[in-house]
């Protein structure tokens, strides 16, 4: 048994996680990354002082609260607003874990003398017999987490531990209720952690530094005015309600144009494409292979997406294109496609950029 840092959110999963793992006799210390606190004094759901300090108090385990809020604006909420101010739609919690959390515990391990830190996240971390980590889906498809933890490197995966990857939320209820643990029946967090009021596009204007893009129109696919729209700030490729537009039929973003603050509207049949690119690729059960190198995969396109088969060819200059074998709706720049082999295991993954009907370049 070995000195493990569990990272303690105030949630159910991570106090389980820590339970879990202290009953298998592992030498447990809590450890909470302060990230972000609203002005008045409201914490996010990723940080909730009071209730993980409580689960570490039942738990009879040391306690450490680590503040990275000033860390966590610059390198998570600040490029996320930018990212968004240009049209894209960011998934912050990715690169929270691999910049931000991972980096956080496995410092705090350094420090108090510890080989491991360990997550309340549905995933399995595994070795395969190449040599390389990655992880794997949770027994419980519905909590899978994985899609989330791609960007995660090697000696990050080496030094971590997810006791709940053969769990469901049911069970680690039951655990937690049976422990006397004061969150057994919190409920879970919905949303990104530090918007903890009102919606994307509010908390980009007030509580950010971002200049906030101006209104501009609606287009059609042929470039036709229909309208005027608020700002790209608040749309999304794939969105139909709050667009303000009465065109007789069911109409939806397809494009975001921050270049000329146009925002590209069509019917359902335009948001599929066959093609998908990405960039800024982390390759997990494999090196990064060499351009040409085509591997068969299972994609996901968003974290709910169920994903779909395809052909993950690499291309030079650090990029893939994704070849789908039924096109999939709505790959909104910005999101992650991630990479799955037959056994449930991440390959890699990257942020999407573009995405197309078909053909080749």
């Amino acid at each position: 048994m070995s000195r493990v840092i569990v990272g303690i959110s105030g949630g159910v999963d991570s106090a389980v996680t820590a339970w879990l793992l202290k009953a298998a006799g592992h030498d447990v210390i809590g450890v909470t990354l302060r990230t972000w606190v609203r002005g008045d004094g409201q914490e996010s759901r990723c940080c909730e002082i009071d209730d993980a300090r409580d689960c570490a108090d039942r738990l009879g385990i040391p306690y450490y609260v680590i503040d990275r809020a000033g860390a966590f604006r610059e390198k998570v909420v600040a490029p996320w607003a930018r990212e968004y101010a240009l049209g894209r739609t960011p998934n912050p919690c990715v690169d929270c874990n691999r910049v931000l959390k991972w980096d956080g515990l496995l410092q705090a391990a350094d420090d108090l003398g510890a080989r491991y830190v360990a997550t309340g996240h549905y995933a399995r971390v595994i070795r395969r017999d190449n040599g390389r980590y990655t992880v794997q889906t949770a027994d419980s498809a519905a909590r899978d987490q994985t899609y989330m933890l791609y960007r995660l490197t090697q000696e990050q995966l080496s030094r971590t531990l997810m006791p709940l990857g053969g769990l469901d939320k049911a069970e680690v209820r039951r655990i937690a209720a049976a422990a006397g643990l004061s969150v057994a029946h919190k409920a879970d967090s919905q949303e990104i952690c530090f918007v903890t009021e009102g919606n994307y596009a509010d908390f980009i204007e007030t509580a950010t530094e971002q200049e906030v893009p101006p209104p501009g129109n609606f287009v059609d696919e042929q470039g036709r005015i229909l309208g005027r729209h608020r700002g790209i700030l608040h749309y999304t490729v794939g969105q139909r309600k709050h667009l303000g537009l009465s065109l007789g039929h069911p109409v939806f973003v397809k494009q975001i144009r921050p270049e000329t603050d146009e925002i590209v509207i069509a019917d359902d049949s335009a948001l599929y494409d066959s093609e998908v690119w990405c960039d800024d690729l982390n390759y997990m059960s494999v090196e990064e292979p060499a351009p040409g190198t085509a591997i068969p995969a299972l994609v996901k396109i968003r974290y709910q997406h169920p994903g779909g088969t395809a052909v993950v060819e690499q291309m030079p200059g650090g990029r893939a294109v994704i070849r789908f074998d039924r096109p999939v709706r709505a790959a909104a720049p910005g999101q992650s496609a991630v990479f799955y082999d037959s056994e449930g295991c991440v390959i890699g993954g990257g942020k999407i950029y573009d995405a197309r009907k078909s053909g080749r370049v």
